[in-house]
């Protein structure tokens, strides 16, 4: 028996119908400005997707791309203006940023209310607390997805192997919210492989080609490839990998995101979410 694949299109679309719906009701056209720092193609790459699916969907969607040499405190004036324009609603700051720049300084000048990036510490915070906020797009992405499997995940052992500010703790603490028993590995962590053979849902945020082998995998669990990694190919051009060896996984696993086409076109779609929800919340503000 092979697992069944997670159509990570399939899901996005479900989302994106259903903000589309929403911003049918509103009585604004949400904005979405995404700033980007330097020519990494790969983040160019990313910020045009999100874009184009702003103003596919209707959104007003703006880039303010800026030299890799700017200054912290020219990339804070950016940030600054964004915050004070009212047509504005979501505000995210590609990442990575240039090594000069403290991206926890960048990200603590975005006004919350409009971090649809969820990485404010007050959102971060107001999520550990089980509070409403605005959460970070991919672990908002990967729930959805392991909830498309599983809608209750009370007493599962879910294993997170990431720590990061953007994916892996956030991932962690929605899964605690769901009540979900919740193991976190990371680099330092001893004997990973038995952990994660333990874990009904596993989620993988690494960044490391085939790092989850089929042995790793309790059967019948739900896999959740976050990793993505530009493999060389010999006779040139490079493929993208995941961290699970998919063809492994797939023969283990009940169910298995595959990369690409997995979590990527839900992350983008929470963004969108985020940003129509950023939108409503300042209209109930209004009024």
């Amino acid at each position: 028996m092979t697992a069944e694949i997670i159509d990570g299109h399939k899901h996005a679309q479900i989302l994106l119908d259903n903000v589309a719906g929403e911003l049918d009701r509103l009585s604004c056209t949400p904005g979405l400005a995404v700033v980007l720092v330097g020519d990494d193609p790969a983040s160019h790459i990313y910020v045009r997707s999100k874009i184009r699916m702003a103003r596919k969907l209707g959104l007003r969607g703006e880039t303010k791309i800026l030299p890799g040499g700017v200054t912290e405190d020219e990339l804070l004036s950016v940030i600054a203006t964004l915050n004070a324009q009212a047509d504005i609603d979501g505000i995210l700051v590609q990442l990575p940023l240039p090594a000069h720049i403290d991206t926890l300084r960048i990200m603590a000048a975005v006004d919350p209310a409009k971090d649809v990036d969820g990485l404010h510490a007050l959102n971060a915070g107001r999520l550990l607390h089980g509070a409403d906020s605005l959460v970070p797009c991919t672990p908002l992405g990967c729930l959805k997805l392991i909830k498309s499997m599983v809608s209750d995940l009370t007493g599962y052992h879910a294993v997170v192997i990431g720590s990061s500010n953007i994916v892996g703790k956030p991932m962690a603490a929605l899964l605690l919210e769901e009540r979900a028993t919740v193991t976190q590995a990371h680099i330092h962590t001893r004997d990973t492989q038995f952990i994660c053979r333990g874990a009904d849902i596993l989620v993988s945020a690494v960044g490391k080609p085939g790092l989850v082998r089929g042995d790793w995998i309790k059967p019948r669990a739900i896999v959740i490839d976050v990793g993505t990694a530009r493999v060389a190919r010999p006779e040139g051009g490079y493929d993208l990998r995941g961290d699970v060896a998919f063809d492994e996984a797939v023969q283990i696993a009940g169910a298995v995101t595959p990369v690409p086409k997995g979590v990527g076109p839900m992350t983008i779609a929470c963004l969108m979410a985020n940003t129509v929800k950023a939108a409503k919340a300042r209209l109930a503000r209004l009024h």
